[in-house]
């Protein structure tokens, strides 16, 4: 029997794979690009992970392959990208997943901003926009500054624009103006405060909050990931209000089965929306979720796939989110200072010398091409350190990220 995988994110494979021999089957993965998973795919024993080379892309492609393997049972998407072909699929295969049309719903974050604010639970409401500076005076009149300019179906941070005043409007509106949009253009209301976000497992519409995770953002007016820590020791009284506001959250979109990796800031007046994504977080939050519940996380995805309750829920239902049985980690993204090539890093056979027991875990490899370092994609790999709380964690992993420098060659010379 076989649990696919319509691609899947960058790290998590690895615990993918034993979740779904856990439940008895073997995993397939459909993938357009096997280099997005080389590092996970390097420490697979042979034989253990079944691939499909296809252009996931090409939904009529993917339902063929999907079609050919044999005793399918589940398919997952865990990716924001391929959350929308990935349901219709299921869908049309009569496997268990989630309502297509609640999917799409959390793919349009200027739908869902507008949706939240009906029903009382954001202080600001979505405004599309064309990408144009003519848009300039409509943004000031219906939104005002600070505002926040974004793709309704972006990802990884790209095409963000935070602006606080007239000239960052019109700068932000002309560069727009040359960008590809995966959605369309929007404008918010800019809130200001740290940025978490919940990590939640719902099913049949109760939300569980596994933990908080902390989100450290570039300096202004780069906005990308910078570092992260879980699980986020709050005061009881705001750990109360998160959960129950992302529950009334994610039962507003619609969202009642399955992982969240819900983004919030944490307001003077309580938590605003980022945005919703219906999946575990990215880079090593899934990871964090593993070691700090001192389980495998995974597993509650194979089962939701097999259209069964997570069996994850039956310890955390109940419980405060807070502290696991695991350690506390944090993680740092390792950027480069310019563009160019990547040739190799300096610093990785000394991470070993650091508290925590840091490890590396690489997201280009050298002679990949290095560029838009207003975002995530230019992030080069992520240095993972453990302690007994995150704050601690996070400022091993800092150290230990310190000592690391990206070697990178003029694109002419690479």
């Amino acid at each position: 029997m076989t649990i696919a995988a319509l691609e899947a994110l960058t790290f998590g494979l690895e615990h993918l794979a034993e979740a779904a021999g856990n439940a008895g089957h073997r995993l397939c993965l459909l993938t357009g690009d096997r280099n997005i998973y080389r590092h996970e795919l390097a420490h697979f024993e042979p034989g253990a992970l079944d691939i499909v080379d296809v252009d996931t892309a090409d939904e009529s492609a993917c339902a063929a392959a999907l079609t050919a393997l044999p005793g399918l049972r589940g398919l997952i998407n865990s990716t924001d990208t391929w959350s929308i072909p990935g349901a219709d699929l299921a869908a049309k295969l009569g496997l268990p997943g989630p309502d297509p049309t609640a999917v799409r719903l959390l793919r349009d974050k200027s739908r869902v901003r507008n949706l939240l604010h009906e029903y009382g639970l954001s202080r600001g409401r979505a405004l599309i926009v064309p990408a144009a500076p003519s848009a300039a005076a409509e943004i000031l009149h219906e939104i005002g500054l600070p505002a926040i300019l974004k793709d309704s179906a972006g990802t990884s941070s790209r095409n963000v624009w935070p602006v606080r005043d007239e000239q960052q409007l019109h700068t932000a509106l002309a560069e727009a103006a040359q960008r590809p949009f995966t959605g369309r253009l929007f404008a918010e209301p800019f809130f200001s405060g740290p940025v978490y976000s919940a990590e939640t497992l719902s099913w049949a519409g109760d939300t569980t909050l596994l933990g908080v995770l902390s989100r450290q953002m570039s300096p202004e007016p780069t906005v990308r990931e910078e570092a992260s820590a879980f699980p986020v020791a709050l005061p009881r009284p705001e750990l109360d209000l998160i959960q129950q506001w992302v529950g009334r959250v994610l039962k507003t979109a619609d969202h009642d089965t399955g992982f969240a990796h819900v983004e919030f800031i944490l307001t003077t007046e309580g938590p605003e929306l980022v945005e919703i994504n219906r999946r575990i977080g990215g880079a090593l939050v899934g990871e964090a979720l593993c070691r700090s519940l001192a389980t495998n996380v995974y597993d509650a995805m194979v089962d939701i796939a097999l259209g069964r309750r997570p069996a994850l829920l039956d310890p955390v239902a109940g419980s405060a989110p807070g502290p696991g049985p695991g350690p506390a980690t944090g993680f740092v993204l390792v950027y480069p200072g310019r563009p160019g090539t990547l040739t190799g890093w300096t610093g990785l056979d000394g991470l070993s010398a650091f508290p925590g027991s840091p490890q590396w875990y690489p997201t280009a490899a050298p002679g990949q091409r290095v560029a838009h370092l207003e975002d995530q994609r230019s992030c080069t790999g992520i240095v993972l350190a453990e302690a007994a709380t995150a704050e601690l964690a996070l400022h091993r992993a800092l150290s230990a990220a310190g000592s690391i420098r990206p070697l990178i060659a003029p694109n002419d010379q690479g």
